[in-house]
């Protein structure tokens, strides 16, 4: 069987913890609705998220940086909220770990941990620069390390706003 053509994110929004399974490689073109999901869902009052990366073909910066303002935002909560990575694969892992972004959530040894069901379906494309750049600000202030990896991308990203803002 061939791998699907379109990556996606298979959701449980209803569950203790909300629970997504990323099926696919996850980056810029398809994490706006990931990142949308997770504003919804942390308005709505969940403080506990758990995501699935059995099926998980990659990851790029900017997921990575929506990861971490996650994680972040959920720290800031009143209790914490905790953002629990599981079934992450060896390149996965050294993703996160590349990026400090352990030291934010918690990576799941528990291979049960995540849902067998999945409530909605999510994946719009999407290539928007401000979002862009605000995953990989996110990604900076996780980790001061990072700074110095994303600074040319970081800059380049201010200018594309900036010309998107001027027309």
């Amino acid at each position: 069987m061939s791998d699907s053509p379109q990556p996606t994110f298979l959701v449980s929004a209803y569950s203790d913890p909300v629970v997504v399974k990323i099926n696919g490689k996850a980056n810029y073109l398809n994490c706006n609705s990931f990142r949308e999901f997770i504003e919804t869902i942390l308005a709505s009052g969940n403080r506990r998220i758990f995501i699935d990366f059995e099926a998980c073909k990659g990851m790029d910066s900017t997921f990575l940086g929506i990861l971490a303002g996650t994680a972040i935002e959920l720290r800031k909560l009143s209790p914490a909220g905790e953002l629990v990575v599981g079934k992450l694969g060896e390149r996965n892992y050294e993703l996160i770990c590349n990026l400090g972004l352990q030291n934010l959530l918690t990576v799941s040894e528990d291979e049960t941990e995540a849902a067998e069901s999945f409530a909605a379906l999510q994946n719009q494309e999407v290539s928007d620069a401000k979002n862009i750049l605000k995953a990989h600000e996110n990604l900076t202030e996780a980790d001061q390390e990072n700074v110095a990896k994303f600074q040319d991308v970081i800059a380049f990203l201010r200018n594309q706003v900036e010309k998107q803002d001027k027309e």
